[in-house]
Order: C-alpha cells, then sequence, then structure tokens
C-alpha cells in the first residue's frame, strides 16, 4: 500500500489533516494510508517503509526544518515538500491530498 506521511512537532497536531485527507481519498477511490508522524522519527520511518512511501509533507510548524529533511528523502528518491498553510489551518483535506498527489507526478 503507497503512504503518504505527514510530519509534525509530536505527530499530533495534524491528525484532523489526516482524517479529513482519509475521507477525501476514499471519496476517490484512492487506496493510500496517510498518517502522521513525529518530525523526529522520519529518519526512522524512511529506513522502514521507503519503498512503499510516495510523498512525506511538513507541518508548516516545521517548515524550516525542509532543507534538513530533503536531504533524507532525497536518499530515496521520496518528494517532501511544506504543507500550504492555510489549507493545513483550514483542515482542507483535499487541497493537502492533492498538494500531496502532485508532487508525486
Amino acid at each position: 500500500m503507497k503512504r503518504i506521511v505527514l510530519c509534525c512537532s509530536a505527530g499530533m497536531s495534524t491528525s484532523l489533516v489526516v482524517t479529513k485527507m482519509e475521507k477525501n481519498a476514499a471519496e476517490r477511490g484512492l487506496d493510500l494510508k496517510i498518517y502522521a508522524i513525529a518530525e523526529q522519527a522520519l529518519r526512522d520511518e524512511l529506513d522502514n517503509h521507503s519503498g512503499e512511501i510516495i510523498a512525506v509533507l511538513l507541518g508548516p510548524q516545521v517548515r524550516f526544518k525542509l532543507a534538513e529533511n530533503k536531504k533524507l528523502t532525497d536518499q530515496y528518491a521520496i518528494p517532501i515538500d511544506v504543507i500550504d498553510p492555510v489549507a493545513y489551518g483550514t483542515l482542507n483535506g483535499a487541497k493537502v491530498l492533492d498538494q500531496a498527489l502532485n508532487l508525486v507526478r
């Protein structure tokens, strides 16, 4: 199963966005595992699931970690970006899902 990983400070604040993304993915008939982790756990997540991860999105609160984490994801050829702050703040799961899927294309 393909995975989209959202990273934030503690892996908790993105849970509402994840729920909205999962609902939208199901409505589109997409079989994706979407989940949030703490940004500090990204290295382990990549080591364990790099073959399944199609995109990584950072929460706006950890956007300053983009360059550091891009070095990690580049090793696995996995795209990474910061979640659009407006989509994040308004819990627009469809827009965040589109952002992740556009990274893959």
